[in-house]
């Protein structure tokens, strides 16, 4: 007996931190990349008739998103919930709220009781049957919340340092508890919005919030799992058994290890992740016959990083030119560019040739990184003990070549600071 499954996560749909609004739809451009990503894998549900979503959280970037975005997250779970297909919503860090009864981002779904839509916002074993009849048995985790962990175990945070330890030890009991209660013969998936021992960050760091407890691998790869459907972390990979990204679905796995994937986020969210391929899993689940295929999200959104540090001041403008790419590569793409170059060779960088040049691209990061003076020299017959404050300062600010205007009007701000912290009295 198999269920055909399709698993997404890190859906992060209102991460517009890039470029413009769409004049038709009002809504900014690099939401709709995202949206269409989410499209793409809402339609593969529909087309193939899959048994079972599993969304493994983090729909948006926060808890607080705008009912716009809202709106369109809902449309897309709502085409899957009128297709007959039961949708089972993990709740991520970025869905929920750090303070014990505040509602969370995918809290509308559960409130109205939306049917074929599941939420998941505690840990829950879905016995067979209670996913829209199917038989399959899915043992849910979202993401652990510190103060909400402690309530649901009834811990006592006495020993702030051992929290976690004794959280990842209640969440090892519970995880075994259910499956000592688990049918052997049907197919059975663990699913969690949480980080696993071994698995490799990609840059999604600039847009996690809070620390994490980590799962134990051998957690994740118990052999009386089928299938582990992750989330939170964005770089697709897969710590068990079965074919990794862009391997193909029959390329043989560990014994007795489940296949355990982050598909990773639906689009690029950072030039963290500007190489990184996108990505949804549709699986075959049967009990210990689980077959994986990856399925590469189409049309992403190009991120060009590059990177230069001056060593000449030899035709500045053409090095750096030759450092991007041409033209034709950069349309449509977002590009940045860091300079790393001596302060003095500041005249030398043409930015308005660099931005005539990449007049195409989606948008167009220029990030000027000038060098100071590696040491900064004291008289020879003083110290820094021997020096106040504010020489120390006006030392600092002549080595960094600040203007005599600016130098002047910094060490008066240094100075009424000091005097204020002192009380009036002298600044030694």
């Amino acid at each position: 007996m198999t269920i055909k499954l399709l698993h997404f996560a890190d859906a992060h749909i209102d991460m517009a931190n890039y470029g413009r609004h769409d004049p038709e739809s009002g809504l900014p451009v690099r939401v709709m990349d995202f949206l269409k990503s989410l499209d793409t894998i809402v339609d593969a549900a529909i087309i193939e008739k899959v048994d079972l979503v599993i969304f493994a959280g983090d729909a948006y970037k926060d808890r607080s998103p705008q009912p716009t975005f809202q709106r369109e997250w809902g449309r897309r779970i709502k085409r899957l919930a009128n297709a007959g297909i039961p949708t089972l919503l993990l709740v991520g860090n970025h869905d929920l709220s750090p303070s014990i009864g505040r509602a969370h981002a995918l809290e509308e779904f559960k409130t109205l009781q939306v049917p074929n839509v599941y939420v998941a916002d505690e840990p829950t074993f879905y016995r067979a049957g209670e996913l829209g009849g199917l038989p399959v048995q899915v043992m849910a985790m979202p993401w652990v919340n510190r103060s909400g962990m402690l309530a649901f175990f009834n811990i006592q945070a006495s020993d702030v340092g051992g929290v976690y330890e004794e959280l990842e030890s209640k969440i090892n009991e519970l995880v075994w508890a259910w499956i000592e209660e688990a049918d052997e013969t049907l197919p059975t998936i663990f699913t969690a919005h949480a980080s696993v021992q071994g698995a490799a960050f990609g840059g999604e760091r600039t847009v996690m919030l809070g620390a994490d407890l980590v799962l134990s691998g051998s957690l994740a790869r118990n052999p009386a799992f089928d299938y582990v459907a992750l989330g939170h972390i964005h770089k697709p990979q897969n710590l068990g058994g079965g074919p990794g990204p862009g391997e193909p679905p029959d390329t043989p796995g560990t014994p007795n290890q489940p296949p355990v994937i982050y598909p990773g986020s639906i689009e690029r969210v950072d030039f963290g992740e500007a190489s990184d391929r996108k990505y949804y899993i549709i699986a075959e689940v049967g009990a210990q016959q689980t077959r994986v295929e990856w399925r590469e999200l189409t049309g992403i959104r190009t991120f060009i990083d590059r990177r230069i540090e001056l060593t000449s001041d030899k035709d500045v403008t053409g090095q750096l030119r030759r450092t991007l790419p041409d033209p034709e590569a950069m349309r449509a793409a977002i590009v940045r560019l860091t300079i790393d170059y001596p302060r003095d060779w500041e005249t030398l960088i043409d930015e308005a040739a660099l931005r005539e040049l990449a007049l195409h691209a989606f948008e167009f990061h220029l990030v000027k990184r000038p060098q100071m003076e590696s040491r900064i020299r004291l008289p020879e017959d003083q110290s820094i003990g021997s020096l106040a404050p504010t020489a120390l300062l006006e030392i600092y600010w002549k080595s960094a070549h600040t203007e005599d205007q600016d130098r002047e009007a910094l060490l008066k701000l240094a100075d009424d600071v000091i005097q204020s912290v002192n009380g009036g009295g002298d600044e030694s």
